[in-house]
């Protein structure tokens, strides 16, 4: 048995009947079952304290602080209301799915690795989160006998009640609400409040299907309005871009610096292993050295390659750790080849750097935003004379099918 496993499993299971935890932004969540005890017990579970939900938006919003497991539990809690909701509506769930579903949204993100979004497919290439929270749920419903069957089936979308699944995934689900929510409370930024409790009062099922009710169509406009925003505003902020594209540039650096030596690049900690000895297999012991890797482990790394004596390493990890970011520029069109060349020979001639080098301190590349992706989920509004119609379809002047069109913003990075 494996270390962190064994110790979840050597621990006493909870029997505690109630839990009161309190939230800054919905007051008092409420944990009343021991299936959800035990997986806020496990320390898979646990180790998203020690990510940032938003990886390094920090640097632009210093409130912006909070973890992946504030948005997880309070996630839960809308779960919670979702279902209640729901229930007063005739619909019938079950105690077992309600657990269930609540479980799974605890667990949504319990894949991610250190910062988040900012490294997703770069440090396990081309693996992404979801892929690896559903491998992480398998593991924890081993240890727990099975009792993580049904979660896993509405995480997966393999549950007969498509609308569970829809609760945790889909346009309008309890995940983006909380995530807008609490982001906007946490950086101050007005634009990305939205009435997710309006929008909850407005849920239904039909044919199976999670929909709107007509009277919330001016609520989903809303949500649809504060989700762009709130990604060029602060999730594609041109400051946050920039850190982010820096953190990539330092891994980056450090895999290329590793095919000759390790030498001063080792951190002792389970960030040496996926640096450079990850094959791309994620067997049981790979995925428990993955469970020990969070945001602490990263940050450490980066301040032990600041004294690196790789002047591009060093000179990165330096600036990022005292915030001295590189300038960036945003506009609708790609940049002149021109102005690229510009500032790479500026580093070049600054540095005495080889032109690979200099690429490290210019560079460019593109942003995009949609605010309502048609081809992954839809959302349905139900009439009170029973016809369905696509959000996009419906006739205000707020939506229409132009929503879906990705909105395209070109980057330059450079040192000055």
């Amino acid at each position: 048995m494996l270390r962190l496993r064994t110790v979840f499993l050597n621990k006493t299971i909870c029997v505690q009947q109630q839990k009161i935890i309190n939230d800054p932004i919905y007051g008092f969540v409420t944990i009343n079952h021991p299936l959800i005890f035990n997986v806020l017990a496990h320390p898979y579970y646990q180790r998203l304290r020690r990510i940032h939900q938003m990886a390094l938006a920090y640097l632009v919003y210093p409130g912006a602080v909070h973890s992946r497991l504030h948005h997880s539990l309070g996630a839960y809690h809308l779960m919670g209301q979702a279902i209640g909701e729901l229930r007063n509506k005739g619909i019938n769930i079950t105690p077992d799915e309600e657990v269930a579903a609540k479980a799974a949204i605890l667990l949504h993100d319990v894949g991610h690795g250190p910062f988040s979004h900012a490294l997703e497919n770069r440090l396990l290439v081309g693996v992404h989160h979801e892929t690896l929270s559903l491998q992480i749920m398998h593991a924890m419903n081993r240890d727990l006998h099975g009792a993580l069957d049904m979660a896993i089936a509405i995480f997966t979308g393999q549950y007969e009640k498509k609308f569970l699944h829809q609760l945790i995934s889909g346009q309008v689900d309890v995940d983006r609400m909380d995530y807008l929510t609490r982001d906007s409370f946490y950086t101050g930024v007005s634009e990305g409040v939205i009435g997710y409790d309006r929008i909850i009062k407005m849920l239904t099922v039909h044919e199976g299907e999670l929909m709107v009710e007509e009277k919330g169509i001016y609520s989903i406009e809303k949500f649809l309005v504060a989700r762009r925003q709130m990604y060029w505003q602060v999730y594609l902020h041109k400051t946050v871009l920039s850190a982010e594209k820096m953190l990539v540039h330092i891994l980056q650096r450090v895999r290329e610096l590793s095919v000759q030596s390790t030498d001063g690049l080792l951190t002792g900690g389970a960030t040496d292993f996926f640096l450079y000895s990850y094959k791309g297999e994620m067997n049981p012991e790979v995925l428990e050295k993955f469970c020990l890797l969070d945001d602490i482990d990263f940050s450490f790394a980066i301040k032990r390659w600041s004294m690196h004596p790789d002047f591009v390493l060093s000179t990165l990890c330096t600036r990022l750790l005292n915030r001295q970011l590189f300038k960036i520029k945003l506009q609708a069109e790609p940049f002149n080849a021109s102005v690229l060349a510009e500032k790479l020979s500026a580093a070049q001639q600054k540095w005495s750097l080889s032109p690979h080098e200099a690429a490290y301190f210019a560079y460019t590349g593109e942003a995009n935003n949609t605010m309502y992706q048609t081809q992954d989920e839809r959302i349905n509004i139900v009439f009170k004379d029973g016809t369905v119609k696509d959000i996009s379809a419906v006739d205000n002047p707020l939506i229409h099918q132009t929503i879906a069109a990705p909105i395209k913003k070109y980057y330059i990075c450079s040192f000055e």
